[in-house]
């Protein structure tokens, strides 16, 4: 039976929520550089302002009156002595900053051009005195009031550099609110396209469950052996083609099922084989298998607490791109996850995290916990008869924090204690390493290469291990998030 209804697209779907969200994301991103090109132009012209400013300065408190000297000296001629040309290029530089200039600074400039004016005359009574043989006592004055005239002008260009750097500190002022605001509507869109996700998600979700529904239970009741069942059409247009086949074979089977029920039998056998082989343990298809078990059971609270456990879980490890998170968060994170694991192992592990609200302003790198905890529970806790115990300790005193992850596992046999902290004490460990079989995710060399390279410390983390089991260690000094921005903005020059 050929189903002709035209259905809802999968990848259309998908294709327009992801169309919305790369518009939401990009918005902010765009506006954000616009007004970075635009504040950074600006300062740009205030620095070569200054430059050119800065450029004159020589030629107004000595060039200019030492040139003079030489004419009233008699070791040169008025009209090589190239006075008048460098009057002129610094006129015309002034007449050039003045057009670029408004404010204050603008009046700053149009006095030096006109104060130019009288050097101008002043270098005239020179020439003139030469030619006229006056005395030199009396040029030697004219020159020393065109020195001082320099310098006048000098001091008025001071203040004109003075008030570009003032205004230049208001554009980067400007300029890092504005980042601000930029960053601030990039997280707001970021929780709508976030939103709009999870919602295009639930839509898609409940279609293709629905569908899969009816294929599950038409294919179910063929396989009792109701071969007159057949798939209903759906509105999922990836899956009408699959229904479509669903009852060809149906109706093949309707045919053939004395001759191919012992096959069939065995096909089916092997291709849930062929699936089980494929299964990968994983924390999150696990959580998730958790949670569908639990649904199944008819306990909505434990599904409830899981799924925000998951949500946190991934809140916290994404947290919108950003490296440094409170520590309440990065507690909050290991609290999500034991609690996930517990669920899931139940009897054989417990654990306590300390709940440190008084340090919501203090930040460290994500993701510094979870590795350690991670590594308590399968290499500690998980392959000890009868289970133990996970803690999760934070101290604080002198400036630094303490974090503690202890477990009562099996512990390290000292070879093994003396193989990994041989590995820590590595000059220059690599992540590729701390990817190798028989570490976690981000494992113990990971988390103790970034505790080095974020603190410049020359080692990460203790470990103490035995019999009695394993515990892991690290101290930092206590940051806030001011801090933390000076210390980006200070590393980015």
């Amino acid at each position: 039976m050929a189903m002709k209804h035209k259905g809802k697209s999968i990848s259309t779907e998908v294709r327009h929520s992801v169309s919305v969200i790369t518009v939401l994301l990009t918005m902010p991103v765009i506006i954000g550089l616009i007004i970075m090109i635009m504040y950074s132009t600006r300062y740009q012209a205030m620095i070569q302002r200054m430059d050119k400013a800065a450029e004159l300065k020589p030629a107004l408190e000595n060039s200019i009156a030492e040139d003079l000297f030489s004419v009233v000296a008699g070791r040169n001629a008025f009209e090589n002595s190239g006075v008048m040309r460098k009057i002129r290029e610094i006129d015309m530089t002034l007449d050039e900053l003045t057009a670029e200039t408004s404010g204050s600074g603008h009046l700053q400039l149009t006095i030096a051009r006109r104060t130019m004016e009288t050097m101008e005359q002043y270098a005239l009574r020179v020439r003139d005195g030469m030619e006229e043989r006056k005395p030199v006592v009396e040029m030697e004055e004219v020159v020393d009031e065109v020195r001082d005239v320099g310098r006048l002008v000098a001091n008025m260009l001071d203040n004109f550099v003075t008030e570009e750097i003032r205004n230049a500190t208001t554009v980067s002022k400007r300029l890092h609110q504005w980042m601000w605001v930029a960053s601030g509507a990039e997280i707001i869109l970021l929780v709508t396209a976030l939103f709009l996700s999870r919602s295009s998600t639930d839509r898609m979700t409940s279609s293709i469950r629905t569908a899969l529904s009816s294929v599950e239970k038409t294919v179910k009741r063929i396989a009792e052996g109701r071969f007159e069942e057949r798939v209903t059409e759906t509105d999922v247009e990836e899956l009408q083609e699959l229904g479509e086949h669903i009852n060809e074979m149906a109706d093949q089977l309707e045919r053939l099922i004395r001759e191919t029920r012992q096959k069939s039998d065995h096909l089916a056998k092997a291709e849930l084989r062929t699936i089980q082989a494929q299964i990968n343990p994983h924390f999150l298809y696990n959580t998730l298998d958790t949670i569908v078990w639990q649904a199944e059971s008819g306990k909505e609270d434990e599904v409830i607490r899981l799924t925000r456990n998951l949500s946190d879980f991934f809140r916290i490890s994404l947290s919108a791109g950003a490296d440094w998170i409170p520590v309440t968060q990065e507690l909050k994170h290991v609290s999500a996850y034991l609690s996930i694991q517990k669920t899931r192992y139940r009897d054989i592990l417990e654990y306590e995290v300390d709940e440190c609200e008084n340090l919501k302003n203090i930040y460290i790198p994500k993701l510094l916990l979870q590795p350690l905890v991670e590594n308590a529970l399968y290499h500690g806790i998980k392959t000890k008869r009868g289970g133990g115990k996970i803690e999760v300790h934070v101290k604080v005193g002198r400036g630094l924090l303490t974090f503690i992850v202890k477990d009562n596992g099996k512990g390290m046999t000292k070879e093994e204690l003396e193989s990994a902290l041989a590995l820590l004490q590595e000059e220059q460990p690599t992540v590729s390493k701390a990817m190798e079989p028989g570490h976690s995710g981000f494992g113990l060399r990971n988390v103790d290469m970034r505790i080095r390279l974020y603190y410049q410390k020359k080692k990460g983390l203790n470990i103490v291990s035995g019999p009695g089991g394993t515990e892991v260690s690290f101290m930092i000094p206590i940051r806030t998030r001011e801090e933390i921005d000076h210390d980006e903005s200070f590393s980015r020059g």
